[in-house]
């Protein structure tokens, strides 16, 4: 139980809740066990007074009636105390599922985006969803169950060892077997149930996919070969999942088996116990109902422990992220304002997983409210160079500087607050196109999202739908065209009112006079905004104040458009080919 240790913080921050639980477990127990005592000694009255004619028949009726009274209430009061104690403990874990949740949710909003790289949706998805799921079970039922049984245990044994310590001892013998076959079974179950987790999440994974890739399944017809490997994957985890449970169908056998043995030498050794005089009928039908009692109880061992271990397999797997360290540290809380100003000084960077030199000692200035295009061909590290100033990625060398100050001494959050950055691959959200441009500034106005989709040339297709800004979009957008959802995401990224705004071949999927607007707007509106362009298109490029020109992460041009112009070079052959 190391990866369970994790939770010790949640029972301290709950632990008033779960000490009274457990004090009303111990309460409830105490009054459950009211009854056997009651019915063995009513039958013990019974005995006398058939066997030996000593009670007379008035004060028989009198002590059975007052039996008959106590073991009602006391089962009253042991279904209240009951009640109360899942009200308590089954609570508890609820609201620790829901801490867990929210920590989990916030480690995954803390990672770096290499993380997300490195793993897929689904099984993020999974170990929040079915692994907290498999935890909350531990937490709650397992340890209510747990806490129940030990006191039943404890309090039972020990009044029969009080009672007839002989008959005690010939009952408990079957109890270290099952111990020992327990232990030897959940050692299967730990390492089945992580197996099975594991597999869930590639289950989940390739589902996940699937539905989001729905659209290249169908224009490429391959849907039966998708349902041919999810049919194989989901008949993989089928005989996992069957691995785990026959092992798991093992213990209620065993336990009902065992419990009977319990049941025949009770009966045995106390029946001659009782010929020889030794005990009376009542304690031998006491006795049967304590065993008949613990059946349940010892039969919750074995599910106890199946969810302790597959709770521990399923607690692993989370603390595998929950102790996973960003790749890039804030370091800084300054509240310093970010201005625009930006230099690359001998900036390189290496993609860590491929080794692949995506900058290469790279240098450069962009003043403040000033403009610059980035071109090259594809490889050449444009969106790198723009992932390196939203610090999306740390530089393997040299440093970058905003308005002179080291990036790694700028609080991360107010640095990405001062960027607006419209990547190549655009995400929309499904919910509304209001909500979606809102995403930029939460509080943002009605008139402001509208002024932000006028800069973005986006009123005109609004107003074709029939709830216009109320339209609810599908998962991604699927239900707009590229241009339109490019389009919504500068005017999420204009409704922001960044200092920087970053378009990452953000204009691509529109023609060329919807770019010229476009561009038009963002210069008019964005006088003291530092403006960064990765483009191939001259005609976006030529309009910025400077011009830098990549080829596989190095620099090889840097000027306005008429100084690259007469260079001769890439820029220069790149504005012939487009001309003509």
């Amino acid at each position: 139980m190391i990866e369970l240790r994790y939770l010790n913080k949640y029972f301290l921050k709950y632990k008033t809740k779960i000490i009274i639980g457990i004090f009303i477990t111990i309460i409830a127990r105490v009054f459950a066990l009211v009854v056997p005592n009651l019915i063995g000694d009513s039958i013990t009255i019974l005995e006398n007074y058939i066997i030996a004619s000593s009670l007379e028949i008035k004060i028989v009726k009198e002590k059975l009636l007052n039996n008959i009274l106590i073991i009602v209430g006391s089962a009253i009061i042991a279904g209240v105390f009951t009640f109360i104690m899942r009200q308590m403990l089954i609570n508890v874990s609820r609201f620790i599922e829901f801490d867990i949740k929210n920590e989990i949710y916030k480690k995954y909003q803390s990672l770096s985006f290499d993380f997300y790289k490195n793993n897929r949706t689904g099984d993020l998805m999974n170990r929040i969803s079915e692994d907290v799921s498999k935890v909350r079970m531990y937490i709650g039922p397992a340890i209510m169950y747990a806490i129940n049984t030990s006191t039943l245990f404890v309090i039972v044994i020990t009044y029969m060892f009080s009672v007839a310590p002989k008959l005690t001892m010939y009952t408990l013998i079957p109890l270290p077997i099952l111990s020992f076959i327990i232990y030897k079974i959940s050692v299967l179950i730990h390492l089945k149930s992580k197996i099975v987790q594991e597999f869930l999440s590639k289950l989940t994974t390739y589902t996940q996919e699937s539905f989001s890739g729905v659209k290249i399944i169908k224009t490429y017809t391959v849907e039966k070969n998708i349902n041919n490997q999810l049919e194989k994957l989901a008949e993989s985890s089928k005989e996992k999942n069957m691995s785990l449970v026959k092992i798991q169908a093992w213990f209620f056998p065993l336990m009902i088996l065992l419990i009977g043995i319990s049941n025949i030498l009770v009966v045995f050794v106390g029946g001659r116990q009782y010929m020889n005089n030794e005990i009376e009928l009542g304690v031998l039908a006491e006795f049967i109902i304590y065993v008949n009692m613990l059946t349940w109880p010892v039969a919750t061992v074995g599910w106890i422990t199946s969810i302790v271990q597959q709770a521990e397999a399923s607690q692993k797997r989370i603390n595998e992220f929950l102790k996973t360290n960003s790749s890039i540290a804030n370091l800084s809380k300054s509240n310093k304002k970010i201005e625009g100003k930006i230099d690359f000084k001998n900036v390189s960077f290496t993609y860590p997983e491929t080794k692949i030199i995506a900058s290469n000692n790279i240098s450069f200035e962009i003043k403040k409210g000033k403009s610059i295009a980035i071109m090259g061909d594809v490889g050449s590290g444009k969106t790198t160079l723009l992932e390196l100033i939203c610090r999306v990625y740390d530089p393997s060398k040299g440093e970058i500087l905003f308005d002179n100050i080291n990036i790694n001494k700028i609080d991360i959050k107010k640095l990405r607050k001062s960027i607006g950055y419209v990547p190549q691959s655009t995400f929309l959200f499904s919910n509304t196109i209001k909500r979606n441009i809102q995403f930029g500034n939460y509080n943002a106005s009605i008139n402001e999202v509208k002024n932000a989709a006028k800069n973005a040339c986006l009123i005109k297709d609004i107003n074709t739908f029939k709830n216009k800004y109320e339209t609810l979009l599908g998962e991604r957008g699927v239900n707009l065209s590229g241009g339109q959802k490019q389009r919504i995401a500068i005017a999420r990224a204009l409704i922001k009112k960044p200092k920087i705004l970053i378009l990452d071949d953000s204009l691509s999927a529109v023609d060329t006079e919807t770019e010229e607007k476009i561009l038009s707007n963002i210069n008019k509106i964005s006088k003291g905004i530092t403006l960064i362009i990765a483009t191939h298109r001259i005609s976006s490029a030529k309009k910025c104040d400077k011009i830098l020109i990549l080829e596989k992460g190095k620099v090889i041009e840097f000027g306005s458009h008429k100084e690259l112009v007469k260079n001769n070079g890439y820029y220069s052959k790149a504005v012939l080919k487009q001309s003509t």
